[in-house]
């Protein structure tokens, strides 16, 4: 990046932390209030379920016989729906976070009193600017005026309090912050900080199947155990989250490869078939996330295998068979079960007949899908 992107707002923003709040917080004299950093790490860390099963029991859950005449029970695929939309009570709670007067997040108000700390880099208004608020809003220093600038600016934050434990799980991966998919990008902020400031995260999610004598399977992934999220835990073949500055085709292609060794040749054809969403808070962590979902039919004679270490094992389950296990468990990380649910709907699986089809149907995309 061009080094002059700092020249207008006269000391740099080093040297503005050097003399400010930076250095405090890199004091080890200072320490966060105890209750606060609890609350924090409980929302960024908490798993659903223990994810010590195996195959094995994936498999004896599955066998029941499921099929769309027998199967009006709708009741355990809207638990999944509901387990990726919890919060909508303590909406409050939080307040808007706005970039050239667009909200582009909510941040908690618990979680604002990190960063009014920085205060050469946050700013926190009460003039009733901001629509239908009376807490009002925080915004970024009007000095850091490139999405560069804040960029930088704002990493700085995120690296203190990740090294402070406040906001754990660094990925050195960046997700663009912007009011929607197709807006102009304000900045870039490290992924793992998006749910404490509630931007949307957008995703790819692919399901990969195969079609034997008139019976569809899906590949499942059994994620590693080493990963730092959802280890062990039921996975999609393919899904990643979308980073600042490549296209949701672009991503998918890099996921095939990484994640299932998919070919360039082969993941072309994978065709995207619409979108799925969900908003859910947890403690200061409010999650808005879109995932774009695709379905690739594969060869009979293909098998992934992975490339990256993300995935532990495939299985190769009938479609029947991995419907009963979304309804029946939670092995599957949660943002997976309503992308296969989606599946279901598309493929006949899920039928009008079903109590409860038009509310569930419904639920897979929440209002703020944008």
């Amino acid at each position: 990046m061009a080094s002059s992107g700092f020249c207008s707002l006269g000391p740099t923003v080093t040297s503005l932390f050097s003399s400010h709040a930076l250095a405090r917080w890199r004091s080890s004299s200072m320490s966060p209030p105890p209750l606060r950093i609890s609350r924090a790490l409980s929302a960024a860390t908490t798993v659903p379920i223990s994810s010590s099963f195996t195959w094995d029991d994936v498999i004896e859950t599955g066998r029941e016989e499921y099929t769309p005449q027998n199967s009006s029970d709708l009741t355990g695929f809207l638990e999944k729906v509901n387990r990726c939309n919890r919060g909508s009570e303590k909406l409050r709670e939080f307040i808007p976070f706005v970039i050239e007067e667009q909200i582009v997040g909510y941040i908690h108000k618990g979680f604002t009193e990190y960063l009014r700390e920085f205060h050469d880099i946050f700013t926190f208004s009460h003039n009733g600017s901001c629509p239908d608020r009376v807490d009002g809003f925080v915004t970024l220093n009007l000095m850091l005026e490139k999405p560069e600038d804040r960029t930088r600016a704002v990493a700085d934050v995120i690296k203190i309090l990740g090294d402070k434990g406040i906001i754990p799980g660094i990925r050195n991966e960046l997700y663009p912050v912007k009011p929607s998919f197709n807006a102009p990008v304000f900045f870039s902020l490290e992924r793992a900080a998006a749910p404490y400031f509630g931007i949307k995260g957008y995703g790819v999610h692919m399901n990969g199947y195969v079609e034997r004598d008139g019976q569809k399977f899906l590949w499942i992934g059994k994620r590693s155990l080493s990963k730092s999220t959802y280890p062990g835990m039921l996975d999609h073949l393919v899904a990643g989250g979308l980073p600042h500055g490549i296209s949701c085709g672009e991503n998918l292609e890099k996921e095939c490869e990484e994640e299932a060794g998919i070919s360039k040749a082969i993941a072309y054809r994978a065709i995207a078939v619409g979108a799925v969403s969900y908003m859910d808070i947890d403690q200061y962590c409010f999650k808005r996330d879109v995932l774009f979902c695709y379905d690739l039919e594969l060869p009979e004679d293909f098998v992934p295998k992975n490339q990256d270490g993300e995935v532990e094992s495939f299985k190769l389950i009938p479609v029947a068979q991995v419907a009963n296990v979304i309804r029946k468990t939670s092995f599957f990380k949660a943002n997976c079960s309503l992308v296969i649910i989606d599946f279901l709907f598309r493929h006949g699986f899920i039928r009008p007949e079903s109590s409860g089809y038009l509310d569930l149907y419904g639920r897979l995309r929440n209002k703020d899908c944008s």
